[in-house]
């Protein structure tokens, strides 16, 4: 591991080795509200099969997994991915590993949600493109890809957000939706590029 990987491991151990939920993703309105978001801004009801990186202490898993048939999450910090594990425990159709992307991400396996959310800030561009390339590759043919990060800047940031979401809008999919607020911007892109009204034959 280079240092920087060290330094970030380490910054996220001490994070949910003094609490088991760091950014008050269950009490914060915030992160209610953004949680929310997110999942209205999905296409479709249903999906097959869910992955998220960075799932942190699950939360927002727990929320995917009431519209995937299978998720699969993962953190980078063990002791979050231990948190997660506790949070899902009852749902059977979530597996939590601890893997760090891009190195661990599941490339013998097809999604059609990839959700990205509050982590590739974290990697430098070089990172960073080598998550949107996997994303390209491990998408179903209906998949569907989200991202949704922090704007203003902060200490461990290694990427600018509109770094990020330039990098992944690159893959080359519909882009279905896109909200921005001074804190956070969400985006969701598509290989089917119908939106919702047109997937329904309302127009």
């Amino acid at each position: 591991m280079t240092v920087a990987v060290h330094h970030r491991q380490a910054y996220f151990e001490t994070l949910y080795s003094a609490s088991q939920d760091p950014y008050g993703t269950q009490s914060r309105w915030y992160e209610q509200r953004k949680r929310a978001l997110l999942l209205a801004c999905l296409p479709r009801a249903r999906f097959r099969s869910c992955y998220e990186p960075g799932c942190g202490s699950g939360e927002l898993t727990a929320a995917l997994a009431q519209r995937c048939d299978a998720v699969l999450a993962s953190d980078f910090s063990p002791t979050a991915a231990r948190a997660a594990t506790l949070r899902t425990a009852s749902l059977a159709h979530v597996r939590i590993e601890h893997h760090a992307i891009p190195q661990g991400w599941p490339q013998d396996q097809v999604f059609d949600l990839i959700v990205l959310s509050e982590i590739a800030y974290f990697l430098d561009g070089a990172a960073v493109n080598a998550v949107a390339r996997r994303c390209r590759a491990s998408l179903a043919a209906d998949g569907v890809l989200v991202a949704c990060d922090w704007l203003p800047d902060f200490g461990e940031r290694a990427s600018a957000t509109h770094a990020v979401h330039a990098a992944l809008a690159a893959c080359g999919l519909a882009r279905l939706a896109m909200h921005r607020e001074d804190d956070f911007e969400l985006v969701v892109w598509s290989r089917d590029p119908r939106s919702v009204a047109q997937h329904e034959g309302i127009r």
